[in-house]
């Protein structure tokens, strides 16, 4: 008989910690799981029509506490920003073409190089224009020295005086104009030789980037050629082309009438990476009748170059900052048939609806023009369950609950550990 008394013994305080620790799990359960209460997770009749809110369910006056988490109202300075699709352009674009015709003798740029303006980018052959340009220093150089030898002549025939007549004189006065006239035709056909010979050497005209080259060495080129050399793009900075519906363009023209230089961002598709900061540029002279829109042009620095023409990007304008605004997080506000409304938590722990007016929405924060006041709290978590007059248990009285159901599966006595069997045995 004593053999079998330890294992009697172990087996009741097995069975001794079995039951407190269901206790205390079912203690715990009836604070955390009002529906447990209720009924109304029961599959009965009555327990449906429970969890549908009525009068003992967790949404009704009389129910359990509904847990739920809290925010209090605040204020904060919010930006008020207009949201748009954007076009990015480069800020300025120039197709290199030759002005002269020859051949392309020499490509010194590489495809995709960066280069600043007055950087050779070709070369044409410039023999042509060598010579054009020498024959018309020639002519000018000969129509000088006859100039000269017609304005000695002139000078011999007035110091005559009455020994030379009067037509010879006037003669020789003619033939002096006339050779000032060529020699001043001549110089303009030097400077014309010498622009046509300064061509012949292609020149970035801007700072930017060169793209794929469109004619290769060893081509005839003419100036007539549809086609350019290259196309050259300035990159940085960089314009941002976006349409806003024509009703925000009084605010913008005020902003901007009292001297503000406005704020655009271009940030990433889900608006939340900022990509660069520049500044508005300018609003467009006309709205467009189809779209009833009006286009704008901002100007971004592009430090980094993660802009690039042709691209599309989300635009962001700041129209203005509103200082000291009430905000409340975003989830707590709901959405129904009288407009937007927040569960507003009483000093009795209980909630009631209150419908708000939304000035703007920004970083999962909202802007609150009426409906609340600063430090009211507001349910952020677990409004589903709620409706006007619910009962709400906040997390520190839900850890309250826990700690009690804690203690009460601890009180419950535990028998002590029986002695080794071999002393008993004797």
């Amino acid at each position: 008989m004593s053999l079998h008394q330890p294992n009697n013994r172990t087996a009741f305080r097995r069975l001794a910690i079995v039951f407190a620790v269901l206790a205390g799990l079912g203690l715990a359960a009836y604070f955390l799981f009002p529906g447990l209460k209720s009924g109304t997770l029961s599959s009965g009749g009555s327990g449906a029509a429970t969890a549908k809110g009525g009068p003992g369910g967790p949404g009704g006056p009389e129910g359990r506490p509904v847990p739920v988490l809290t925010a209090s109202v605040s204020r904060r300075d919010v930006p008020l920003y207009l949201d748009a699709l954007g076009t990015v352009q480069a800020f300025n674009t120039v197709t290199v073409r030759s002005q002269v015709d020859g051949e392309l003798i020499e490509v010194l740029f590489r495809e995709g190089q960066d280069v600043k303006a007055g950087d050779v980018l070709a070369q044409i052959d410039p023999r042509t224009y060598r010579a054009a340009y020498e024959q018309a220093q020639a002519t000018r150089d000969k129509d000088q020295a006859q100039l000269d030898a017609a304005r000695r002549d002139l000078a011999r025939y007035v110091a005559l005086g009455d020994r030379v007549t009067g037509q010879s004189v006037d003669t020789q006065r003619a033939q002096v104009r006339q050779l000032e006239a060529a020699v001043r035709a001549d110089e303009a056909a030097i400077s014309s030789a010498r622009i046509q010979l300064s061509h012949t050497v292609i020149a970035a005209p801007i700072d930017g980037r060169v793209g794929i080259r469109q004619v290769d060495r060893g081509n005839i080129v003419h100036a007539s050629d549809t086609t350019g050399l290259v196309n050259l793009t300035q990159v940085q900075p960089i314009s941002v082309i976006f349409t806003l519906p024509q009703q925000n363009l009084n605010a913008i023209n005020e902003r901007m009438a009292q001297g503000n230089r406005l704020t655009v961002l271009a940030t990433q598709s889900d608006g939340k990476g900022v990509i660069d900061t520049g500044e508005l540029e300018l609003v467009d002279n006309q709205i467009d009748q189809t779209t009833g829109t009006i286009k704008l042009k901002a100007v971004l620095p592009n430090a980094e170059r993660r802009l690039w023409p042709g691209g599309f990007v989300t635009v962001r304008l700041l129209l203005a900052v509103r200082h000291d605004g009430l905000v409340v997080p975003l989830p707590s506000v709901q959405r129904g048939p009288q407009g937007p409304y927040v569960f507003r938590v009483t000093p009795e722990k209980t909630v009631e609806m209150r419908s708000v007016t939304i000035g703007a929405i920004e970083s999962e924060q909202a802007l609150i023009e009426s409906g609340l006041e600063e430090g009211d709290v507001v349910v952020t978590d677990g409004v589903a369950k709620l409706k006007p007059g619910s009962k709400i248990s906040l997390p520190e009285d839900r850890a309250k609950a826990r700690d009690a159901a804690a203690a009460a599966s601890t009180s419950f006595p535990i028998p002590p550990a029986p002695a080794p069997a071999g002393a008993q045995s004797r």
